[in-house]
């Protein structure tokens, strides 16, 4: 292409793609500044025109607006640092939909009300400091005065949830989900009865050394007998409930009882509430862990198993 010729605006128009009348828009507001006029006006365009009417066009797709061009296509900007600075802009209009599209999936899943909607909302719209206040409050309704502190303090850790700078849908449902139960007085009172049963038992625990948690030695006793198809009232129980209760005898410094297995019954109804399991699950997809198996079903027949066992 000979670099002096002149181009009309529709010649112009053909060898870019774009029309006429997008061109007019483009010249008017000096983006491409014609190179000469006829002496009836009209408008004449070197070869510099057409790459400079590609990078616009580039620009306006990626989402530029027409005073940041201008200033791109006349250097009088750096296009890195304007690319720079209009991706980080995109990140955050991004992360907002995101943000909004999980609410709303949310809304319909769960068919909200609109008092519900409102309350999702502010939950995601919450600031990183914002997340933490809310769940460190919640963390010090369920643990906080406890004189186990130092054995709750990895467990309080464990319970927190990380909302990613750029999370998934999935993420931001989970985590609206689980600060609404956070935000849950009955949920707070359960939690914190579990708690304090812990920290009981930990501090016996401390007088005489080290022992596992009950909750993990019911698990690993009876999770065997589950898999292997005992029925929890056959006698074939009988040697497990008598190992998981004997450690809970030896952790609480209690003989082994009717009234200390009805103890231990309540005590697994606690830990087994559902909701404590929904909130580690939720806790799990927020932070990009893997979901934990479900210890419902061991929890189920332990308790089964004590309940026959103390029936009179």
């Amino acid at each position: 292409m000979d670099g002096d010729t002149l181009y009309s605006i529709g010649e112009l128009a053909r060898r870019t793609g774009l029309t006429v009348k997008t061109i007019r828009f483009y010249s008017d507001r000096g983006i491409v500044a014609p190179t000469d006029r006829s002496p009836a006006g009209y408008r004449f365009y070197n070869i510099d025109a057409v790459a400079r009417l590609d990078l616009v066009r580039t620009l306006r797709e990626l989402g530029l607006d027409l005073p940041t061009i201008r200033r791109v296509v006349d250097r009088e900007l750096s296009l890195p640092e304007v690319a720079a600075a209009h991706a980080e802009a995109l990140g955050v209009q991004i992360r907002v939909l995101r943000l909004r599209r999980a609410v709303l999936t949310a809304v319909a899943e769960r068919g909200s009300t609109p008092e519900e909607t409102e309350l999702m909302h502010r939950l995601a719209q919450l600031s990183e400091d914002e997340r933490r206040r809310l769940i460190g409050d919640f963390l010090d309704a369920v643990f906080g005065g406890l004189d186990a502190a130092p054995a709750f303090a990895g467990v309080m850790r464990s319970m927190t949830p990380e909302l990613p700078d750029n999370p998934e849908a999935e993420q931001v449902q989970a985590w609206v989900e689980l600060a609404e139960m956070s935000l849950d007085p009955d949920f707070r009172a359960v939690m914190r009865r579990m708690a304090e049963d812990q920290a009981a038992e930990q501090a016996r625990s401390d007088t005489m050394g080290p022992r596992r948690d009950i909750a993990a030695a019911v698990r690993d006793q009876a999770d065997p007998a589950l898999t292997a198809g005992i029925d929890p009232a056959s006698s074939q129980a009988d040697p497990i409930v008598a190992a998981f209760m004997a450690h809970y005898a030896h952790l609480i410094g209690r003989p082994d009882d009717v009234e200390l297995r009805r103890r231990l019954a309540t005590r697994l109804e606690s830990v087994n509430d559902p909701r404590r399991e929904r909130y580690l699950q939720l806790l799990a997809v927020v932070n990009g862990w893997p979901v934990p198996e479900s210890l419902a079903p061991v929890f189920d027949w332990s308790v089964q198993a004590l309940r026959v066992r103390t029936q009179q």
